[in-house]
């Protein structure tokens, strides 16, 4: 087992954009011929979904689907959850000062959240964490246990 460090800051407006992090259901009917307009735009935006989330660097809803992304988007590899969790710290106190909620920066608050994700990793989970920073950006920050995943135990890892 080994363990996978994924950051993303950006626009909280693209965050916000859920249909881009989720994945798909099942695929539209197709289009009923080819002045089904509806149907073509319907079907063409199911095969954009499905791309942007195996491709797009947004964050997916469930922590498990980074491991459906591309490889260059791990920032990190660690054989030992506590190592994992030092990147995960070193990220938070970084980016402290930026967090919009002053309660968020306090520095016992961060060591609690990252001694709570070595603990999680140790047992297999995974750790995902977003703050608020200067407006209108977000920070999303997660490590995720790869070899197998708990949660998506068939995906493949994307980086050994």
């Amino acid at each position: 087992m080994h363990y996978h460090g994924y950051l993303w800051t950006g626009d909280k407006k693209r965050f916000d954009k859920e249909g881009h992090r989720r994945p798909p259901g099942d695929p539209p009917p197709p289009p009923t011929g080819d002045d089904d307009t509806n149907g073509h735009r319907l079907n063409q935006r199911y095969k954009e979904a499905v791309a942007e989330l195996r491709t797009g660097d947004l964050p997916p809803m469930e922590t498990a689907l980074w491991l459906m992304k591309p490889g260059r988007l791990v920032r990190g590899t660690w054989q030992e959850p506590k190592d994992a969790a030092g990147w995960l710290g070193e990220q938070l106190t970084e980016y402290a000062p930026r967090f919009m909620a002053e309660p968020d920066r306090d520095s016992t608050r961060l060591a609690t959240l990252v001694n709570a994700a070595a603990e999680r990793l140790g047992w297999g989970g995974d750790v995902s964490r977003g703050f608020y920073l200067e407006r209108p950006s977000f920070l999303s920050v997660a490590l995720v246990t790869c070899s197998p995943n708990r949660a998506a135990p068939d995906t493949p890892c994307p980086v050994r």
